[in-house]
């Protein structure tokens, strides 16, 4: 695969430089609106000189687009609806243009970005959907390869200062040719959450030791998450009155329960192979590929959607639901169940995710100090007993921009200048102050992030921290992920219900998949990327290949699903992480 040239800090240094030498006056907003918007935008790791000159930077490049309304969509969550109602009106300010930016429920992005694609109407002219499309954005070839873009047809609208080497995410929107699609706007994990004052009191620390015969901490693997689930619903029971749950999930048959599984659950649990930012040859969502070519998702054809280690996370996750997390949870839908930890009476959650910090930190809540500090921490999940070293752990939302074909150049062009806007360096680390989903190495390391760090509950330190890899979007196996994803909730809502066991109803879902992709394959529509399947052969032919020749999934059954229970110490864990952050590496 060819290496992607980017922009590194020299040669960004070197080109700023000219850009601002001209002789020319820089037409750009005037001074005083220049200066008003640098004061929203504090902090910054940019002095205010050079807040200035990429926002005059800006100004000019916007010239010959001024007047023009360009409309650009995302999803619902903090980060966007600040970008909404203050990034796109100091844009519009800056600039000239005209930018109304939508927030959408996020399976209205997705079915609009399908309208797009299949009727080459131009529905928006940029978008900012998930990486999770980055299988699906490469193989249509309906999306713009923003590395081919920035150094060709927009490289009179591509930023100077933009940096791609700090992007955290930059592999996420990275194809197999080595292109990058996408370019992350906002990051957000799913980690593990738990009550600190719970877990350092000598009491119960005492009692579960004295019962497990190992220390009550964060859980290493599945086992001590599953021993202390009983330990607080079972053996605790109540504190301060109130009756306290050793976990918190949701089971509704809805849209929504396929992310809880979509979104990595299968990866933590040890499903697919070693590969970072996602396994290869099979991937968490157990689809197999070859070179760029899906060929199946069922263990008959060499995959592992429905091999022992994904029936192990559907058994689990059952199991837990019903014994462990309030009676109330197996009806609820994700939003619903999302700010249950907040009223104070769970005690663990295996599956947080980080977009809900800025609500669990809030003043006067049941899981916060009166001095602002949480009475929770996050740390990264436990694994199940099918996961290897070198595996993906978790999941990690990447809201990405991304330019569609069919959008005119000109307009392409102006919605490219403020998809580059809202993650410039001039802006973003103030963007991530609000909506805590961090984007850039420079933003996590920033001073005012180390003075913030004891008030969001371990949120830095796991992103400063080298476990931060692990936690990686679906990756480029999957090769249509609007059509795959919707079958996820719907066969294993089967399950949730009881309307099927766990194996029927994984078997059901693969089975699916390899359906939907066999059709992917006698159209032909994605080319020599396309999904080709495998013959089927039997799981024993399988499992042998895989360890002839080194591999991991599908993986056999174990003999002992539940090995012994490995905690470690919050504080301890925090200690061993570094405090200095690594130096950049120049990409050749």
């Amino acid at each position: 695969m060819t290496k992607i040239s980017f922009l590194t800090v020299s040669s960004a240094a070197a080109i700023i430089a000219a850009a601002f030498s001209t002789s020319a006056p820089v037409r750009a907003a005037d001074d005083a609106t220049i200066q008003k918007w640098i004061a929203e935008f504090q902090p910054s790791t940019l002095s205010k000189d050079d807040q200035k000159k990429e926002l005059e930077w800006y100004a000019k490049a916007a010239e010959p687009f001024k007047g023009m309304e360009i409309n650009v969509v995302s999803e619902t969550i903090t980060t966007h609806e600040y970008e909404s109602q203050t990034l796109a009106k100091a844009f519009t300010e800056l600039t000239g243009i005209k930018l109304k930016h939508d927030i959408i429920q996020e399976g209205d992005v997705v079915e609009k970005l399908q309208t797009q694609m299949q009727s080459g109407k131009n529905v928006y002219d940029g978008w900012i959907n998930d990486s999770d499309l980055i299988g699906t954005h490469f193989r249509y070839g309906q999306t713009i390869v923003l590395s081919d873009y920035m150094k060709g047809e927009g490289k009179d609208v591509t930023d100077p200062m933009l940096d791609v080497d700090d992007f955290i995410g930059k592999s996420f929107g990275t194809a197999p040719d080595g292109k990058l699609y996408q370019l992350p706007d906002q990051q957000f994990a799913n980690l593990y959450w738990f009550r600190y004052d719970w877990f350092t009191n000598p009491d119960y620390k005492a009692k579960f030791k004295a019962k497990y015969g190992y220390e009550l901490g964060v859980p290493v693997n599945w086992s001590a998450y599953e021993d202390i689930a009983e330990f607080f619903t079972n053996d605790i029971k109540e504190i301060n009155g109130v009756k306290v749950y050793g976990h918190m999930d949701y089971g509704k048959k809805d849209p929504s329960l396929g992310w809880r599984f979509t979104d990595a659950w299968l990866s933590m649990a040890g499903n697919g192979d070693k590969g970072i930012p996602n396994g290869l040859p099979v991937d968490e969502w157990g689809i197999r590929m070859e070179g760029c070519r899906p060929v199946g998702s069922s263990v008959d054809r060499g995959g592992d959607t429905n091999g022992p280690a994904s029936v192990y996370a559907i058994t689990k996750y059952l199991e837990w639901l019903k014994k462990y997390a309030p009676p109330q949870a197996q009806g609820m839908t994700f939003s619903e169940s999302g700010p249950v930890p907040a009223q104070g009476n769970i005690a663990q959650q295996i599956f947080w995710y980080t977009a809900f910090t800025a609500d669990m930190v809030k003043p006067g809540i049941a899981v916060m100090n009166a001095d602002g500090t949480p009475k929770w921490r996050m740390a990264p999940s436990p694994h199940g007993s099918y996961w290897k070293e070198g595996m993906k752990l978790g999941y990690q939302d990447a809201g990405s921009a991304t330019l569609l074909k069919s959008t005119p150049a000109d307009r392409r062009k102006a919605a490219w200048l403020y998809l580059q806007f809202i993650v410039s360096k001039t802006v973003s680390l103030k963007k991530s102050h609000v909506g805590l989903t961090f984007i850039r190495e420079s933003d996590i390391w920033d001073k005012s992030f180390t003075e913030r760090a004891p008030k969001l509950g371990g949120l830095i330190e796991f992103y400063r921290s080298p476990a931060r890899v692990q936690w990686t979007p679906t990756g480029n196996n999957v090769p249509d992920y609007p059509k795959l994803a919707q079958l996820w909730w719907q066969n294993i809502g089967d399950a949730s219900s009881g309307a099927k066991t766990a194996q029927a109803a994984m078997d059901s879902l693969a089975a699916a998949q390899d359906a939907v992709m066999e059709r992917l394959e006698k159209s032909g529509v994605q080319g020599a990327c396309g999904p080709k399947l495998h013959k089927k052969e039997s799981a024993e032919h399988w499992f042998a290949k895989a360890e002839k020749d080194g591999t991991i999934a599908p993986q056999r059954k174990l003999a002992n699903e539940k090995p012994k229970g490995e905690t470690v110490d919050y504080d301890t864990l925090i200690k061993s992480w570094p405090a200095t952050p690594p130096k950049r590496a120049e990409v050749k």
